[in-house]
């Protein structure tokens, strides 16, 4: 007597079988789609039926880059191996799943977890990155595995990030309730591009970036709007505030225009606001200006940008004088920019011996610190002499507080004022 057992023609009736090792150690920390072309490419690969990058870009609605990407990223992970095809095109070739059980436990694929471990410990050696993983793992409340810590520090050398800045990011993102990994690379990603690798750049990027949020959302609220703006009503209010520069009181007061129309919109403010920006740059005055009435908003604005540019001025006299004084002083400054950058290099580097080097130029740049101080204050200079010193240190001689609201000087510009300083520009 014989045996046998139907056969399934269907391929979707069929199981796909997934180690645990993968849902543990590195699913959680994949992409979403990352994953989708994984288990979707793995079930074909269970069947021995081949299918291209281009079909599973159809299959699972992804752009066909989409999934070259997904293989590189499990490539580097170790859960996949390209197998290249004897062809020119570094795009030809088939994808080898391989056995995790084997890439933990077994002697086949030992010396590449003792290269990954040899490689986490080299980082972790570095303060600053170790400095960064504890940040990290406060936010999160939770320990990484060794395949998200090496994510992290991918981050460092492919977009050229710093430790502080994507420590920063896990807790900016976290606060908004952004808890994937690849929602937190995009923005350490677009940071990076953006040149900020410090706290104090980045938070004050951010300051101008939730300004501009503050003003947009005032707006809208003032014509009963409680939605986010769509990107064409955020360049029409740039414009507002930035080429025409109007405060934000000006701009409440042209919203106050559309309480007599049945559905106020951004199109209709925006008509009065070119309307007296018209106005103003014909040497006209608009209602409900605080001002002396026989000033100009655009009047006002030159006065602040001639005033900081006299003050910006009197700050590089300043340091000329220091200069020509102390001429170690201009040797130090220098001496830093050069440290500053050889720090940014160290950083993103694979040196061995960062945590040394870097600990050596910080020295350096302490003891450069120490040396100007004492040089100042030993040839009679205060520390910020070199600096500039603004008129109103509110808002910084620009009329305008972080909130979008007119200063207090604003108020207090005479065309007395703008004269005397027209007279001693031309002293």
């Amino acid at each position: 007597m014989g045996f046998k057992r139907e056969k399934v023609n269907d391929y979707f009736l069929l199981d796909t079988g997934v180690e645990n090792i993968f849902i543990n150690e590195y699913m959680a920390a994949a992409p979403g789609d990352f994953v989708k072309v994984y288990l979707f490419a793995l079930m074909y690969a269970e069947l021995g039926v081949e299918i291209s990058n281009e079909e599973i870009g159809r299959y699972l609605d992804l752009e066909h880059e989409d999934v070259r990407k997904a293989w590189n990223y499990w490539e580097k992970t170790g859960v996949i191996r390209k197998v290249n095809k004897k062809s020119d095109n570094k795009f030809d070739y088939d994808v080898e799943f391989l056995i995790l059980k084997e890439q933990l436990y077994g002697e086949k694929n030992s010396r590449k977890s003792v290269d990954m471990d040899q490689n986490l410990q080299t980082f972790m050696a570095d303060q600053q990155i170790k400095d960064m993983f504890l940040a990290i793992e406060k936010t999160t409340g939770r320990v990484f595995n060794s395949t998200e810590l090496m994510e992290v520090v991918s981050w460092i050398n492919d977009f050229g990030a710093t430790p502080e800045v994507i420590a920063y990011a896990y807790s900016y993102c976290y606060q908004k309730r952004k808890k994937d990994i690849k929602y937190i690379s995009a923005v350490v990603k677009a940071w990076a591009g953006e040149g900020l690798r410090d706290v104090i750049s980045l938070e004050k990027h951010l300051s101008e970036h939730d300004k501009k949020q503050f003003l947009y959302k005032r707006v809208l609220q003032a014509l009963g709007l409680s939605r986010n703006p769509t990107e064409a009503e955020r360049r029409i209010m740039a414009t507002w505030f930035e080429s025409m520069e109007f405060p934000l009181e000006t701009v409440l007061e042209a919203c106050d225009k559309t309480s007599g129309i049945s559905n106020p919109n951004i199109n209709y403010v925006n008509k009065v606001l070119v309307n007296w920006y018209e106005k103003l740059q014909k040497g006209g005055t608009i209602g409900g200006q605080a001002t002396d009435k026989s000033l100009t908003t655009g009047d006002i604005m030159r006065y602040y940008e001639a005033l900081r540019r006299q003050n910006e001025a009197a700050a590089e006299e300043r340091r000329r004088e220091v200069y020509e004084a102390v001429p170690r002083i201009r040797e130090i400054e220098d001496e830093s920019v050069t440290l500053s950058s050889e720090m940014s290099k160290i950083i993103i580097s694979n040196r061995v011996d960062r945590k040394t080097a870097m600990d050596e130029l910080k020295s350096r740049m302490d003891a450069l610190n120490m040396e100007k101080a004492f040089l100042l204050t030993d040839n009679g200079f205060e520390l910020d002499h070199m600096e500039v010193k603004y008129n109103c240190p509110e808002c910084k001689d620009t009329g305008m507080l972080e909130t979008g609201e007119r200063c207090q000087c604003f108020g207090e510009v005479t065309r007395e004022k703008i004269n005397l300083l027209n007279e001693q520009k031309t002293k």
